[in-house]
This record gives structure tokens, sequence and C-alpha cells, in this order.
């Protein structure tokens, strides 16, 4: 599909170089008609017409680009009314081709081809009422093909115009899509070490509101755990930006974590007061980067959900490691609730990650209380391997 080509606000400089080539033209015209009428004493002879005929044409070059289909006809009717009025062959016929190429390949196709038809119609039409009959047919056919021609090479320049920017107009949208995916990482980074810590954070200080006054002697573990919390929340955030500060392209896109870092996510979350059981199904194995650190988060943000919103004391946290997906679980014992589970931004969060990975994630409740969160994140296809022995993920019986 053919679009026109969009105008940008023409400068000072656009403009001296937009009236350069018509005045150029201007001149070459009138020099060449003048010269080549020298040698053609059965033509009309040169006139003031004739400069003012070539003059039309050429110096309407000059708003092509803003007004392309009056240039058109412009240049259509000054090169009709010259040939018809017999002035002398020369290069009259230029402003016309630089018109039809340049509207065609601007994407005004319908008026570049019918100012060609409307010009070689006119000349045959106007010849044959005038009784004008100097040229055979073959010349009169010659001239025909040649406009034929004229439009058929526009055309591929056209096309070649509109393959460009189609290319651009992809690459575009690819940018776009690329910066808001790196928009939405970058929120789900900040929401995932925030919410986690500043949960922990909050738990801890209440218990420590709590102990202060009655057993000032237990709110000192409380408090420790709360400088934990935010010194690991600084370090975090340090990293986070870190990585968007640099501008090097081997630079790291995302933080490298992943379920090495469980052992002290269970232990963190339990000092806050939540039970942490962990059960691990099949064989560990290296994970690719963006799945190791996708698991990790979705475990942590399900930790966090459970600490802020189920009033739980204790969690399961099941990893399953199957021939064609990683399946994780993690149950709570917290309130026995009918209905759906809300889904707020950490749910949410958790299942575009899992989406984007072409994982599937599900958050339901429990018939015996709490919420249970799996994960379904597909492995890369991988060959050479003992199958692994898939375990059904289910209810806990004694964690």
């Amino acid at each position: 599909m053919s679009t026109t080509e969009p105008i940008a606000a023409p400068t000072v400089g656009s403009r001296v170089r937009r009236l350069a080539l018509p005045l150029f033209l201007a001149v070459f015209l009138v020099v060449g008609s003048f010269g080549a009428a020298d040698g053609q004493p059965d033509r009309r002879p040169a006139d003031w017409f004739m400069v003012l005929l070539l003059l039309k044409a050429s110096l309407a070059l000059y708003w092509l680009r803003t007004h392309p289909i009056p240039v058109l006809w412009a240049t259509v009717v000054a090169t009709l009314v010259y040939m018809l009025m017999q002035y002398p062959w020369g290069p009259v016929i230029l402003p016309f081709v630089i018109a039809v190429f340049t509207s065609i390949r601007l994407g005004y196709r319908l008026a570049g081809w019918s100012a060609l038809a409307g010009l070689y119609l006119g000349h045959v039409g106007g010849r044959m009422v005038l009784g004008i009959n100097h040229d055979g047919v073959y010349q009169v056919l010659l001239v025909g093909a040649c406009f034929i021609v004229l439009g058929f090479v526009a055309e591929l320049f056209r096309a070649h115009r509109d393959r460009v920017m189609a290319a651009a107009r992809t690459r575009k949208e690819a940018e776009l899509r690329q910066a808001g995916e790196e928009r939405l990482r970058i929120a789900q980074e900040l929401h995932d070490v925030v919410a986690h810590h500043i949960s922990l954070i909050n738990v801890q200080a209440s218990t420590a509101l709590h102990l202060v006054d009655r057993q000032p002697e237990q709110a000192g573990p409380a408090l420790s755990a709360i400088k934990d919390a935010s010194k690991e929340a600084l370090v975090e955030l340090r990293s986070i930006v870190g990585i968007l500060r640099q501008s090097d392209e081997s630079a790291p896109r995302q933080p490298v974590t992943g379920l090495d870092r469980l052992e002290h996510l269970v232990s963190r979350t339990s000092r806050a007061g939540l039970e942490v059981h962990t059960i691990v199904h099949g064989d560990p194995e290296p994970l690719p980067i963006g799945l190791d650190r996708a698991a990790l988060r979705i475990i942590q943000e399900s930790l966090t959900n459970v600490v802020r919103h189920a009033r739980a004391t204790e969690a399961t946290v099941r990893i399953q490691y199957g021939d064609e997906a990683l399946v994780l679980q993690v149950d709570d014992d917290g309130q026995s609730l009918t209905g759906p589970p809300a889904e707020g931004n950490g749910i949410v969060g958790m299942r575009e990650r899992a989406t984007a990975l072409g994982g599937t994630l599900t958050a339901t409740r429990r018939p015996t209380g709490g919420l249970r969160i799996i994960a379904t994140l597909p492995l890369p296809e991988r060959s050479g391997q003992a199958d692994v022995g898939r375990v059904e993920v289910g209810d806990p019986g004694h964690a």
C-alpha cells in the first residue's frame, strides 16, 4: 500500500536548495531550446511566449514537494501548449519528466499516471484537431512507450521508498516495544525488591512496637531484622540503579540472581515470623538466567503476599524439576476465605513474569485455608539427558 511522504517544515537552507534546480533547469531549457531552433527551420520560431512556457514549467518545480499535484498539471499544460504550438524540439520535456517521477515516487500514483495519459492523449488529439500530421504512427507509439517506461521506473522507485519507510516504522515500533518492556522489567524489579523488604520491615516494626514496652529485651531481634532488611533493600536497589546507569551494550540488563538465593530468602522471611518449608522434587539443574531469576522472584513475591496479607504462620515452597517445565508451588495456612483471591500488583506481576517465559501462573484458595500459587515455567529443549522422575505437586502432607 502506497503512502504519501510527510512534508517537513521548510528552512532557509532547504528553500535555497529547492530553488537551485528550477533556476538551473530554466536556464538550461531556454538556452537549449534557442540552440535547437537553428537546426529546425520548419518549426515555429522561438519567441517570448516560448520562453514564458519554459519558465513556467521549470520554475513551478520549486513547489513540487509541497504542492505536487498542481505543479504536475502545470508542467503538463506548459509542455502540451509548447508541443501543439510547434516550437522547436528540445529539452522541454524535462520538467514534466521530473514532476511525474517525483509525484509517483512520493505516492501520488493516480495523479502521475493521469498526467502521463493526459499529456500523451492531449498531444495526439490536439495534433489531429489542428491537422498537424508530420509525425508518423511509429513516432507516436514510441512516445507512448517512453511514457509507460517512465511511469514504471517511477513505480520501482516508489516501491523502494515504501519498503524503506516500512522498515523504518518497524524499527521504531520495535524500539518503542523494547522500551515498554524495559519499563515493565524495571517496575517489576523495583516492586519485588521494595515490596518484599518493606513488608518484612513492617512486620518486624509491629513486633518491636509490641515488645518495646512489655518485653524490651525481646525487641532487639526485631530491630536487628529491620536493620538487615533495610540494608539488603538498599543493596539491591543500588544494584538495579547501577545496571540502569550502564550504557555499554555488553552490560547486564538485569540483576543476576536466581534460585541459589532461595535459602537466604527463606531464612530472611522466617525471621519475620513466617515458618517456611522448602521441598524440591527431581534433580536440581542449572537454569537459563532469565528463568532462574523469574523463579526466585515469583517465590519471593508469593512469600511477600503471605507476610503482608495472609495472616499465616506457615508456608511451604515446592520446586519440581520436570522434563519439560519447572513447576513452583507456594502454599500458606492463612485465613480460610471463600471466592477467588483479589489480584493486586503482586499476582499480576508474577503472572506477567510467567507469561513472558511462555508459562502460566494460577492463584487459588485452598479448601483447608490459605492461598496456593502454582507457576509452570517451560524449560528449554534438552538432548541426551536422562528423564527426571516427575512428582505430582499437591498439598504437603507434613513439612
